[in-house]
């Protein structure tokens, strides 16, 4: 019954003084604003105004209604530059799921000057996607993937953001340290440190010992990697990781890193995003803001 042009009407008038001027206002004539307060009042059985020449004067009906839409047309107004905001991507949220341990460290650079850049834009970060993000992408769950293993579907777009080396850590004094590279066969005798991840699913499997037909003497998971590189540290064992990422603990620990295998195992920090959320704003500038970081 009540529309927001019915209050609009009533503050212009109040503003103006005339119901000419209000309508002018409105970009109205001075007949439409009037048949829609009069079907107004045969709606809601009560007048919202009297005729005084070329002046109205509002009933009871009519001054309730003025001061309700003093309350109402601001906040009709702050939606509809909300919604202008989410329609040129400067407002809403996005939601980021890891599908990797160690590139959660990485995405931090990130995501502080995007918080900064857009201050109307929330992130929200899921890291239960050890290998199922892909699901949840396609599922409208999360916005983009983090991943260093990117797989060809229908509907997604990948773009590389972060080009790294997956390396071996150990010890600085460890026999291993002297290497120029590690084989499979290297790692018989040692004790892996990796994240509960699938072995299947990690790199070191993957490129080196499954291929070398090898496996370390005992494979230890531990979900911190600020307490697996303490372990490796120590000397309790080695672990596979991203160079990058070693490298930010070589003040702090006593760590050396070895490639992995002759020619090293190159890698990639991908982020997912559908198709249709290619063109979003918000989207576009996280994607770029992750180039950058690299």
């Amino acid at each position: 019954m009540i529309e927001r042009m019915h209050l609009n009407i009533l503050r212009q008038i109040e503003r103006e003084g005339s119901i000419t001027a209000a309508a002018r206002r409105l970009h109205l004539t001075q007949s439409a604003l009037s048949h829609a307060i009069k079907k107004l009042e045969n709606q809601s059985g009560t007048r919202i105004w009297m005729r005084e020449g070329r002046r109205v004067r509002l009933t009871a009906a009519g001054e309730y209604l003025l001061a309700e839409a003093g309350r109402l047309v601001p906040q009709f107004e702050r939606l509809d530059a909300t919604l202008a905001e989410y329609a040129a991507g400067k407002q809403g949220a996005l939601r980021v799921g890891m599908e990797c341990h160690p590139c959660y460290q990485w995405l931090l650079k990130v995501v502080e000057p995007y918080l900064r850049d857009w201050p109307g834009v929330d992130i929200d970060v899921f890291q239960q996607f050890r290998f199922g993000g892909m699901d949840a992408l396609s599922n409208h769950d999360i916005d983009i993937l983090v991943t260093p293993d990117p797989v060809d579907t229908a509907g997604v777009l990948f773009e590389p953001v972060f080009d790294y080396e997956q390396v071996l850590a150990v010890a600085r004094d460890h026999p291993l340290a002297r290497r120029e590279f590690i084989d499979a066969a290297d790692l018989t005798d040692q004790v892996l440190f990796a994240y509960p991840v699938n072995p299947a699913r990690l790199d070191i499997y993957t490129y080196l010992l499954t291929p070398g037909g090898s496996g370390p003497r005992e494979h230890k998971t531990v979900e911190s990697t600020d307490i697996m590189l303490q372990l490796v540290a120590a000397g309790r064992g080695v672990a596979a990781l991203p160079k990058w990422l070693i490298d930010e603990y070589a003040n702090r620990l006593s760590i050396a890193t070895v490639p992995l295998g002759r020619h090293g195992i190159p890698k990639q920090i991908h982020l997912g995003v559908r198709a249709a959320d290619r063109s979003n704003q918000h989207v576009d500038a996280f994607l770029e803001l992750a180039r950058e970081t690299a």
